[in-house]
């Protein structure tokens, strides 16, 4: 937009902060090159366009706002004078892209110093060569910086979840191996058992009656319901007692495996009523065998089952083998995420799962969720930690208009109201030294905001702290898979203030 040409009064320019140590001759430069500019209410420029003009308001007042899905977010209003706007990274040139990381309107008639983005850059080099560099240096080595740091932290996240994936693995596979030993040993001695009746004086009948009950008894374990700690004690009783009364040996630790398989009396006085009288003891430990045998397998297969939904879950967290943008169904990212972090959460911290299954899947880029839920579901369990005891995680989602609501509430001592602001600055962190590289929640707001088009919010007080994330049920096009470099929105700047990236 273009606004009423005024005279330039070097007088008047170097009463703005930004050049009152000038000299006559630098002053007379700006207005030689530049041009005062005064705007009605309305737009100066809008984000994205080219960044033609670097602007420093000489009265009135100015309104910033970001792009943030479809919404004009205001990211700061002043009416200070002297604060700059614009082309403010003119002098890097081609090494990154010269456009508006804002749009600029004013609420009231407002002047303008206005110039020109490449005198700007001239100027800068010319002027203040040193600054120049030291500015260049420190816009480079924050961008380096942030993105080694970004790719460390991703690194540790990776190395603590691949330690709790190991730690979760290694107790069924440790459980699958101990039952595979002992199911070796049980078809052993269950094999010579069964020689021992074979060779002795048993007619065919019997042998056969033999194999029918144990197949009878191989479909009562299938069947098996759990008992109640005080039912499976009595039912243990009964089973020993019958067992002591019948002149079956070691009744009192056959009557466990008995139990745990469904059995009870009704069916030992089927086995007594099929077989010899002399024969019932060697026909009960046999039958032993064959309960403990199906017992081993059951151990076995639940266990290689958990190893199978581990290895799931961890290609659910990292999507491998799938397309980077798609319709997703957040709980099943979420369960996966809360799966993979679960050796860290430990058992300290209680999660509530309190999903709306109503609300409809969204286009996201899955692996990037994950990363979020991540950061959000480390920071409530340090925040957990940090108080000494126990702690409740609630993860919630519900519909909240057009977009998905994921919540992550915990009980910690919550975000003091000083600091709330700036939590989701680059480098911020409360963490301790080595603990936080201040990371996780730039890139969550970078995930969320910038490259799905949601809102990431925190609410907090002392045991309620909740970060709600907020993601459109339908999405534009996809943007690109490069990583964007684009912050949270920063104020106008000023003498105190730093100033905007580019995007």
């Amino acid at each position: 937009m273009s606004g009423q040409v005024m005279p330039c009064s070097p007088r008047e320019i170097s009463s703005l902060f930004l050049f009152e140590k000038l000299t006559p001759e630098q002053l007379g430069r700006l207005c030689g090159e530049g041009r005062v500019e005064r705007f009605d209410v309305g737009p100066v420029y809008t984000e994205g366009g080219p960044a033609t003009c670097f602007y420093v308001m000489i009265e009135g007042t100015v309104v910033l706002s970001r792009r943030v899905g479809g919404d004009d977010v205001e990211v700061s209003r002043t009416s200070q004078r002297g604060v700059y706007a614009g082309a403010m990274q003119a002098y890097l040139g081609e090494q990154v892209p010269q456009t508006y990381t804002n749009s600029m309107r004013v609420t009231e008639p407002t002047r303008f110093f206005v110039l020109p983005a490449q005198s700007f850059a001239d100027i800068m080099r010319e002027w203040f060569p040193m600054a120049a560099h030291l500015l260049e240096g420190l816009f480079f080595g924050s961008k380096n910086t942030q993105r080694a740091i970004g790719q460390r932290e991703r690194l540790l996240a990776l190395g603590s979840l691949s330690a709790g994936l190991t730690h979760e693995l290694n107790n069924p596979a440790a459980a699958a191996v101990r039952a595979t030993a002992t199911l070796r040993e049980r078809v052993g001695k269950m094999r010579h058992k069964l020689a021992h009746i074979s060779q002795g004086q048993y007619s065919r009948e019997t042998i056969a009656d033999l194999i029918e009950i144990q197949e009878r008894t191989v479909e009562r374990v299938a069947k098996a319901t759990a008992l109640s700690p005080l039912e499976a004690s009595d039912r243990e009783d009964e089973l020993a007692d019958w067992l002591d009364d019948h002149g079956i040996a070691e009744g009192w630790r056959l009557a466990p495996t008995f139990v745990q398989a469904g059995l009870d009396t009704d069916w030992l006085e089927q086995v007594a009523t099929t077989v010899a009288e002399e024969i019932l003891p060697s026909a009960i430990g046999w039958l032993n065998y064959t309960v403990e045998t199906e017992l081993l397998m059951d151990e076995i297969d639940d266990s290689t089952t958990r190893i199978s939904h581990l290895v799931d879950a961890a290609k659910q967290y990292s999507q491998l083998d799938r397309a980077p943008y798609r319709v997703v169904d957040v709980h099943e990212l979420l369960d996966s995420t809360l799966l993979m972090l679960s050796g860290k959460i430990g058992s300290r911290v209680r999660v509530v799962k309190e999903y709306d299954r109503s609300v409809p899947d969204v286009p996201a880029y899955p692996a990037e969720l994950n990363q979020v839920w991540t950061n959000l579901i480390d920071n409530a369990v340090f925040a957990i930690g940090s108080t000494g005891g126990e702690g409740t995680l609630t993860v919630r989602t519900g519909r909240e208009g057009d977009r998905l609501l994921v919540e992550f509430r915990d009980t910690g001592p919550g975000i003091p109201a000083d600091i709330r602001s700036r939590i989701f600055d680059p480098f911020f962190t409360t963490k301790p030294v080595g603990e936080g590289t201040g990371l996780g929640l730039d890139i969550s707001w970078r995930i969320v905001v910038n490259k799905h088009h949601g809102s990431l919010q925190v609410e907090s007080a002392p045991g309620d702290t909740r970060f709600q994330v907020l993601l459109p049920l339908t999405a534009p096009t996809p943007e690109a898979e490069a990583e964007t470099e684009t912050e949270p929105a920063t104020a106008t700047g000023s003498t105190t203030e730093t100033a905007e990236e580019p995007a």
